[in-house]
């Protein structure tokens, strides 16, 4: 096999170097959506770049190998047998990654979706420490601590609510979930997970100002809800919090962010990288295709 195999496994650093410009420049909608479909399809290029290394392990089937005693031949093969164990044990260890990822995931939802009845979506826990989060579900809920609401001030409150709410109504756990899979499966798109955390904080903010119509009170409630969770909590696995609360608050004073030439570049250069990782799987699993017709059709 060629070397196109491995290029799915390298491919995503330059999904990842295209996160930070656009984390800083972009709308947060279309870099959220161009960010993730890239990082998933280059993972899900990793994971077959992978098991077609492992189906290299085929010709050490004791059938084949009796077969080749046989006849006195000897198989082609495609790649050495350590470089396939490799790709199983790397295949192994995403795949224990990703079901990690996701069942502390669902952990953290199932015990807020525990924290009590609410009342238009808005679910106000007894807790003193201080904590605005999306609940995602069918419906999600917006669930405040009694703790926050301490904090805020009833504009600011309403602000926070605001946010909360885009962040549900955009299904912004999905995006995060799925670039958590995807940095996972591929720790080269570490930089997209943590870029599309960042996004959709900043998404949920321009909705809220939105929403009020106060670009300086969405600032200030962010900053104030921000800091009071700024240190690790039990929803930090949800990928939904404070973000880089700096970048945030500056972003929000002063305008919405506007396309830009650049954006579009990027997103065009994600593109490219997207469909080279395509045509490296492709040609890669048509030369898998043809050793395994030669393993096969041996006499």
């Amino acid at each position: 096999m060629t070397f196109f195999v491995y290029l799915p496994l390298l491919l995503p650093v330059l999904v990842a170097l295209a996160a930070r410009p656009l984390a800083e420049r972009a709308r947060p909608r279309p870099a959220v959506l161009g960010l993730v479909t890239a990082a998933v399809l280059t993972a899900a290029g990793t994971v077959w770049s992978l098991l077609l290394l492992i189906l290299t392990l085929f010709d050490d089937l004791p059938a084949m190998i009796a077969a080749n005693a046989r006849h006195g031949m000897r198989l082609p093969e495609p790649v050495p047998d350590q470089i396939a164990l490799a790709a199983a044990a790397l295949l192994t260890w995403a795949l224990i990654r990703l079901a990690r990822d996701l069942h502390r995931r669902h952990d953290t939802v199932r015990r807020l979706r525990n924290a009590g009845p609410g009342t238009d979506g808005v679910v106000i826990a007894d807790w003193s420490e201080p904590l605005a989060v999306a609940v995602p579900g069918r419906p999600g809920d917006v669930l405040l601590t009694t703790g926050m609401l301490r904090l805020l001030t009833p504009a600011e409150r309403r602000a926070v609510i605001a946010h909360e709410r885009a962040h549900l109504a955009h299904r912004h756990h999905t995006a995060v979930l799925l670039a958590g899979a995807a940095a996972a499966v591929n720790p080269l798109l570490r930089p997209v997970r943590e870029t599309v955390t960042y996004l959709v904080e900043r998404w949920a903010d321009e909705d809220a100002a939105r929403t009020v119509g106060d670009r300086t009170l969405v600032a200030r409630a962010v900053a104030r809800a921000a800091l009071a969770t700024a240190h690790p909590t039990p929803t930090a696995s949800l990928g939904m919090h404070g973000g880089v609360i700096v970048r945030r608050v500056r972003a929000l004073q002063g305008p919405e962010p506007a396309t830009t030439r650049r954006l579009h570049a990027t997103l065009a250069g994600a593109t490219v990288v997207v469909a080279g990782c395509a045509l490296a799987i492709a040609v890669a699993t048509a030369d898998f295709l043809s050793v395994l017709s030669t393993w096969t059709n041996a006499p």
